[in-house]
């Protein structure tokens, strides 16, 4: 990290990938705690937990025409047949996102998500049952990486078998090609390739109770939708609901592991894992999403320009003093916890519901089989971070 955050922050350094908070906190607590960096194109970085949620709600000054935290050099903006598929809702601006966000809430609401909870628990034991007997495992690569990639699979209706080839194309994205604009234009057609031909066999053979047919055949004041939306919809849903999800579940396994109290509180007190579900996504948070200013402004006493990109550090608004007492501490019965683990506004992530389901369930059940497990080497755990934080090697034994 540079000798000055507050004027040349690196996303990417190692050390504020591992631990970014004291950094944020440096930020947070200056005369002005909206940073600003040259790197990576150039960004500005609000860390209170008002001015994150106020960039958030302001959807008409702070849009989301791009909302990775890093844009393509100039000149190198996606080209070819998928160039304009984007990922509705999260990256439309009103008043498509309306209609956007109201087609695909169905899918996501408590009793929707509800049904994926056996399969779930299913695909954990499985999991588990792989690694048990030799006593160690990695909690990120071999349990937490596995799990959403699987139920988003299982949602779409595409072969869960291709997990791995998911898995690699969402890093991709995520992850290299944030850095490297080759690396994520591949991986980005290679999602959008593989969907485009499931679109095309829904379109010739449509299945019942399937999402994607689903969406191909919703409507919209009396008009189908535009095939682009339900392969923007796709390329959402596992770009955005892959990596997020099992990076959460990655960082509790890496907190519990360190932890024994709270797995005994858990073990002792079934009641707890509701609050303690949203206390580990509050401290733990993983997603930074960006916005790109629509005209110039001032905010917080700092001269934005049009075309300028603001990072939403959901993990600093979360780690924020002035919102949460003792914000560097996990306590699971927390009483007063309005985290933004999942956004704020109109962006608020639709798929939070089985995002909370699928943290619970992998939580659980590695603690009903594992109960006692502890961390390997702590040095040698590795995150990634940019846009979603989270461990990415992270042996435990037991």
């Amino acid at each position: 990290m540079s000798i000055d955050p507050l004027t040349d922050y690196d996303i990417f350094d190692s050390q504020f990938v591992i631990d970014p908070f004291p950094v944020m906190d440096q930020i947070r607590e200056s005369e002005c705690p909206v940073a600003h960096t040259d790197r990576w194109g150039g960004s500005w970085m609000p860390t209170r937990y008002a001015d994150i949620v106020a960039v958030a709600q302001e959807h008409d000054l702070f849009t989301s025409q791009q909302i990775l935290v890093t844009g393509p050099p100039p000149g190198q903006e996606p080209e070819g047949p998928y160039a304009a598929v984007a990922a509705p809702p999260i990256s439309s601006d009103p008043p498509e996102h309306h209609w956007h966000r109201r087609l695909i809430l169905p899918f996501f609401a408590p009793q929707a998500v509800a049904k994926f909870e056996d399969g779930t628990r299913e695909l954990c034991n499985r999991l588990i049952d792989g690694f048990i007997d030799q006593g160690e495992a990695d909690a990120a690569a071999d349990y937490a990486q596995q799990i959403p990639v699987r139920v988003i699979a299982t949602m779409l209706g595409v072969p869960t078998d291709l997990s791995d080839t998911f898995t690699g194309w969402v890093r991709g994205v995520l992850e290299a090609g944030l850095k490297d604009q080759a690396i994520r234009l591949e991986a980005r057609n290679n999602i959008l390739g593989y969907f485009k031909r499931e679109i095309d066999d829904r379109t010739a053979n449509p299945r019942e109770n399937d999402l994607i047919t689903t969406l191909l055949n919703s409507e919209v004041d009396g008009q189908k939708v535009p095939e682009e939306y339900v392969h923007g919809v796709c390329n959402l849903m596992l770009v955005a609901g892959v990596d997020t999800t099992w990076s959460s579940i990655g960082a509790a396994l890496w907190h519990l592991a360190q932890h024994p109290e709270h797995r005994h509180q858990l073990r002792d007190d079934p009641e707890l894992w509701p609050s303690a579900i949203e206390e580990l996504l509050r401290a733990y948070a993983p997603v930074t999403m960006a916005r790109i200013v629509g005209r110039d402004t001032e905010f917080q006493g700092c001269p934005m320009s049009a075309g300028d990109r603001v990072l939403m550090s959901f993990p600093a608004a979360n780690r924020d003093p002035r919102q949460f007492e003792r914000p560097d501490e996990v306590i699971l019965d927390r009483e007063h916890n309005r985290h933004v683990a999942f956004g704020a506004g109109i962006h608020r992530c639709a798929g939070s519901n089985l995002a909370r389901l699928e943290l619970r369930v992998a939580l659980q059940t590695f603690l009903a089989r594992i109960p006692d497990f502890e961390l390997v080497d702590p040095s040698a755990v590795t995150w990634a971070g940019g846009q979603v934080r989270g461990p990415r090697q992270c042996k435990v034994r037991f």
